[in-house]
C-alpha cells in the first residue's frame, strides 16, 4: 500500500538547485540533503522515520556530531547535508526501489558489490527479485570457490618457501613438487605428466586385450600362454609406475592425512589396492587348489575367480587419473558437483513419468495387446526408463493402438523432460570450463613469476 510512498517525497536535486530550495529555514528544518557519491537527494525529515534504510533511519536520533559521523562520512551543517561514500548508481537502484518496490542487480555493476551497498544501507536481500537473487548466489559461489583455489595456492606458495633455502635436500623436494604436481613447471613436469597418460593408455588397452575370447578360455582352463604372460608382465610395469608416482606424491605432501583424503588420490588407492589383492588370492587359491577337497574345492575355486574377475574390472579406475592432467575432466567432475539439484531433477522428472505411463501400457497391453509382453507394472517400469531415454532396445514393445499411443506420448515426454535441466547443466559447463581455464593460466603465469 506504501509503494511509491517515499519516492513521492524524496526529490533528485540537480546541480545549483540545493541552494535555492534550502535558502530559508524552515526548508532547513523540514528538508534533508542525502549526497551518495556527489548525487544530491531532498529527502524531509517525516520521510526517514519511516524509511526501510535503516542507515538513513538513524540519522533522526542523532543528537550530537559525533553520532552524525558514525553514519555518515561528512556533514556540512549550513546546508544541513549529509555525504556518504558510496556507489551513486546502487543507491539510485536503491531510490528505484523505493519508488516501484522492486529492487534489482545491476547489469554493468558486479553482484557482490550491490550485496556490500545493501549491507550497508541496510536493506535485506530478501527484497531482490528471484532472478537476481539465483545471480547473487551463483556469484557467492563462484567467490567461494575462487577463495578455496587461492587458499590452496596459497598453501603451496608457503609449502614451497618451507623448502625454499640452500640446501641440496630442499633443492630436490622443490624440483620433486614441480615435476609431480605442476605439470607447467618445465620440462620434468611435462615428461611426467607424458609417461603418466601413456602408462594410462597402456592399462586401458591391455583391459581390453585381456577379455578377448580366447585370453578368456586359456585362464578358465588353468593354462597361461605365451599372449597371457605378455599381458601380466605388462600390466606389473603399470602398477609399478603407478605406485612408485603414488609414493612420489605422499613423499613430498606435506600434510600426509590431506593427501590420503583427496578424491584423485583415493581413485589412486582404489586403483592400484586390486592388482596386489588379486595377486594374493590368486596365490592362495593356487595352494589350496593343489589339496584335494572335491565339490568344496571347486565352489572356492568359483568364488575366487569371481572375486578376481572383480577386481581386476575395477582396474578402469586407472582411466579416472586423466584428471589429473586433463582441464576437461576436472571441468566435468566440478560440473557434476555444482549440479547435484539439476541432476536430483532430472531424476525426479524420470521417476514421475516412469510411474505414471508403466501402469497406462500395462493396462493398454493386457486389455488390447495382441502379445502378452507386459506382464506386470514393474517389469513395464524398464520399457518406460528406456523409452523417455530414447533408448528402446525392442525387448518390450506394444503391439495395440492404445500401448502405442501411450509409447509416442512417453517419447515425447522423455525427450521434453530431459531438455528441461540440460540447459542449465550446458550453462554450469560452460561456466565452469572458462574458470578452470582462468585459474589454470593465472598458476602458470604465477609459476613464470
Amino acid at each position: 500500500s506504501k509503494k511509491g510512498f517515499f519516492y513521492k517525497k524524496a526529490k533528485l536535486l540537480h546541480p545549483g538547485e540545493d541552494l535555492c530550495c534550502l535558502a530559508r529555514l524552515d526548508d532547513r528544518t523540514r528538508f534533508v540533503i542525502i549526497n551518495v557519491g556527489g548525487i544530491k537527494y531532498k529527502v524531509p525529515w517525516t520521510t526517514l522515520e519511516n524509511c526501510p534504510l535503516t542507515r538513513l533511519g538513524k540519522l533522526k536520533s542523532c543528537n550530537n556530531y559525533d553520532e552524525i559521523m558514525n553514519i555518515c562520512d561528512d556533514y556540512d551543517v549550513s546546508c544541513n547535508e549529509f555525504f556518504f561514500d558510496r556507489n551513486p548508481s546502487a543507491f539510485r537502484t536503491i531510490m528505484t526501489f523505493l519508488t516501484a518496490g522492486k529492487l534489482r542487480l545491476l547489469r554493468e555493476m558486479c553482484a557482490l558489490s550491490f550485496q556490500e551497498e545493501l549491507v550497508y544501507w541496510g536493506i535485506e536481500e530478501d527484497h531482490l527479485e528471484w532472478c537476481c537473487k539465483k545471480r547473487l548466489r551463483q556469484k557467492e559461489e563462484e567467490a567461494a570457490e575462487a577463495r578455496l583455489f587461492e587458499g590452496e595456492m596459497l598453501f603451496s606458495e608457503t609449502t614451497q618457501r618451507a623448502f625454499q633455502d640452500n640446501s641440496r635436500l630442499s633443492l630436490c623436494m622443490r624440483k620433486l613438487r614441480d615435476m609431480v604436481e605442476n605439470p607447467h613447471s618445465g620440462i620434468p613436469g611435462k615428461i611426467f605428466a607424458c609417461i603418466s597418460i601413456s602408462f594410462v593408455a597402456i592399462t586401458a588397452v591391455s583391459l581390453c586385450i585381456s577379455t578377448m575370447p580366447d585370453v578368456r578360455e586359456e585362464e578358465d582352463r588353468g593354462e597361461c600362454s605365451r599372449k597371457c604372460y605378455d599381458i601380466f608382465v605388462l600390466e606389473t610395469v603399470c602398477v609399478a609406475w603407478f605406485s612408485f608416482e603414488f609414493l612420489l606424491r605422499s613423499f613430498q605432501a606435506e600434510n600426509k592425512c590431506a593427501f590420503l583424503k583427496t578424491p584423485l588420490n583415493i581413485i589412486d588407492i582404489l586403483a592400484i589396492l586390486p592388482f596386489y589383492v588379486s595377486l594374493i588370492v590368486d596365490t592362495v587359491s593356487t595352494k589350496n587348489s593343489s589339496k584335494p577337497g572335491g565339490a568344496a574345492g571347486n565352489k572356492y575355486l568359483e568364488r575366487v575367480g569371481l572375486v578376481l574377475r572383480f577386481l581386476r574390472a575395477l582396474r578402469i579406475l586407472y582411466v579416472m587419473r586423466l584428471a589429473r592432467h586433463s582441464l576437461g575432466l576436472q571441468t566435468l567432475g566440478l560440473t557434476v558437483r555444482r549440479c547435484t539439484r539439476e541432476f536430483g531433477l532430472l531424476l525426479l522428472f524420470l521417476c514421475v513419468a516412469m510411474a505414471l505411463f508403466s501402469p497406462l501400457v500395462y493396462l493398454a497391453e493386457s486389455e488390447l495387446g495382441a502379445k502378452q509382453e507386459f506382464t506386470s507394472v514393474p517389469t513395464s517400469y524398464w520399457w518406460a526408463v528406456i523409452s523417455m531415454t530414447t533408448v528402446g532396445y525392442g525387448d518390450m514393445v506394444p503391439r495395440s493402438i492404445p500401448g502405442q499411443v501411450v509409447a509416442l506420448s512417453s517419447i515425447l515426454s522423455g525427450i521434453l523432460l530431459m531438455a528441461f535441466p540440460v540447459t542449465s547443466i550446458f550453462h554450469t559447463f560452460s561456466r565452469s570450463y572458462s574458470e578452470l581455464k582462468e585459474q589454470q593460466q593465472q598458476a602458470a603465469s604465477r609459476q613464470r613469476r
